[in-house]
């Protein structure tokens, strides 16, 4: 039996890898990539040369089963996401529920992700909290909404720049403008900044600035 090693890359500084998982990266038979050219770039900056195959949320049903194949002859491979940890608001569960369905060892390396650091950076509780990721686009939005309006732990969510004035809005009609939030964006790069303060204030905020980034929210929690 081979290793699915599951390898976090960094979700903006480049030196934000470790030297495990470059070793990882550097020693398998196989790399995984949501995106071989975003990942391309990566690997070619630490001289890395392995064989890079697509594995993406369009395709990963239809090739996993060959994937979990090679690991049972006894293939390493390593899955890698466009940045941070697979699995995490990326493709990675499938193939990894597979793996280990086929009695396959998965390891999951420690590393970086976006909302950890977003979350400890807020200022805002994180002794306990819940992790939401993108909330729906349409479709069951506002029923996922409702169902945190009681919710007394943190609250972090991943949302696009053009959605995060919308976002902040309708989280201000169920949690009330008044609400505890700190947006972060560009986590670890050149123009990482978080604005902090209530959900009212950081809306003026960014009807003022607009939002450019990929973001991670992070809300209080309701206080009872």
């Amino acid at each position: 039996m081979g290793i699915l090693y599951v390898v976090p890359t960094p979700v903006g500084n480049m030196e934000d890898i470790t030297l495990r998982a470059l070793r990882i990266l550097k020693e398998a038979d196989l790399i995984l990539a949501e995106d071989t050219r975003t990942s391309g770039k990566l690997l070619k900056h630490y001289d890395i040369h392995n064989h890079l195959q697509s594995h993406h949320k369009f395709n990963e049903h239809g090739t996993s089963q060959a994937v979990v194949e090679k690991l049972k002859a006894g293939q390493t491979i390593a899955l890698i996401s466009d940045a941070g940890t697979p699995g995490i608001s990326d493709p990675g569960f499938y193939l990894v529920r597979e793996a280990v369905a086929a009695g396959v060892e998965v390891q999951c390396l420690p590393g970086a992700t976006a909302l950890i650091p977003a979350l400890v950076s807020s200022g805002l509780p994180d002794d306990r909290f819940c992790f939401e990721g993108f909330l729906p686009q349409k479709k069951g939005r506002q029923t996922r909404l409702e169902s945190l309006r009681e919710e007394t732990r943190t609250m972090v969510f991943y949302e696009s720049p053009y959605r995060v004035l919308k976002t902040l809005q309708q989280f201000a009609e169920v949690f009330g403008d008044d609400r505890k939030v700190s947006c972060c964006r560009e986590i670890s790069k050149v123009h990482e900044e978080s604005v902090r303060g209530t959900l009212a204030e950081v809306i003026a905020h960014f009807k003022e600035t607009e939002p450019r980034g990929e973001f991670v929210i992070v809300v209080g929690g309701c206080e009872k």
